[in-house]
């Protein structure tokens, strides 16, 4: 493991509480290793070289804490925005999970993007999170394509494995549910594949799915999509399809968003699942309101 050096790392979001409630973001790993073709966060605005070797910040854990004991009021902290949390190293390392003891014993709540099963490690110190302060888990299906995921995330765990990882966060009772974005355009945008994940997700006790029905490109990062679109779908002619439909722009929704939308908004009206951002809050603030700590 590389270690590189941080400042801070637990630090307010730019719009406090619009993304999922979040007040405070914190990576502790730089990079990832699930390969995703689509991922954001290589984008050259970021600045990160060799996205793909995973790094830890130095002495993380310290600084987390002394983060946590300067905030003013506490809140619910993000992780899983830039890099996966529960990365191969994780398991060895233990940095995210000893960081959610820290928001334990400050009285934090928080909010976990993944796509690893690794997170069913921490699902005792998830509860006791929750058993004071808000806890969300989100873990991101794409498709319910266990080939097409292997092509398009190549280093996550298949969707099916994904799925079973809602239902045990589920089981121990934590707020957990679907980020389905992005839905890839010309690659996992149809009804078949988002009504799958909507069915899989139902099973799976999902409290909600959140989706895109579309990705973004950037400079850096859609140079990097089209060649592994040439290359993991030979033939196929996608990235010429894209460059044609969408140029440069930065939001690339699917042609058939607005159907995909109609469609999967009565399917989870439904099952009764969630799907709406602010839903979705409100969802798993609920019963926190009159907490010594006000996350509302």
């Amino acid at each position: 493991m590389e270690y590189i050096s941080a400042k801070t790392i637990v630090t307010r979001t730019k719009a406090s509480g619009s993304w999922f409630g979040i007040d405070y973001n914190m990576n502790i790993y730089r990079g990832c290793c699930h390969g995703c073709i689509y991922c954001d966060s290589r984008s050259d605005c970021y600045q990160i070289e060799g996205f793909d070797r995973v790094r830890a910040k130095q002495d993380a854990l310290r600084i987390i804490r002394d983060d946590l004991r300067r905030k003013v009021r506490q809140g619910v902290v993000g992780t899983g925005a830039m890099s996966d949390p529960y990365n191969p190293f994780e398991e060895e390392l233990e940095l995210t999970r000893h960081a959610l003891e820290l928001l334990e014993a400050y009285g934090f709540g928080a909010a976990v993007a993944t796509k690893s099963s690794l997170i069913e490690r921490d699902v005792d110190i998830l509860k006791g999170i929750a058993s004071q302060a808000p806890v969300l888990c989100k873990v991101t299906v794409t498709t319910c394509d266990d080939s097409l995921a292997a092509k398009v995330e190549p280093g996550a765990p298949p969707s099916s494995r994904r799925f079973d990882t809602v239902a045990r966060l589920r089981q121990a009772g934590l707020f957990a549910g679907i980020l389905l974005m992005p839905v890839l355009p010309f690659l996992e945008d149809t009804e078949e594949n988002v009504l799958g994940i909507v069915r899989e997700a139902k099973r799976a006790g999902a409290r909600f799915i959140y989706p895109a029905f579309g990705m973004t490109m950037r400079d850096g990062q859609r140079e990097w999509y089209y060649r592994e679109l040439e290359t993991r779908f030979p033939g196929q002619g996608l990235a010429q399809t894209y460059a044609r439909r969408y140029g440069r722009r930065y939001e690339c929704a699917s042609p058939r968003a607005a159907k995909l939308w109609e469609r999967f908004s009565a399917a989870c009206d439904r099952e009764g699942i969630l799907y709406r951002m602010q839903e979705i809050i409100r969802g798993y603030r609920t019963g926190y309101e009159d907490a010594q700590l006000r996350f509302l």
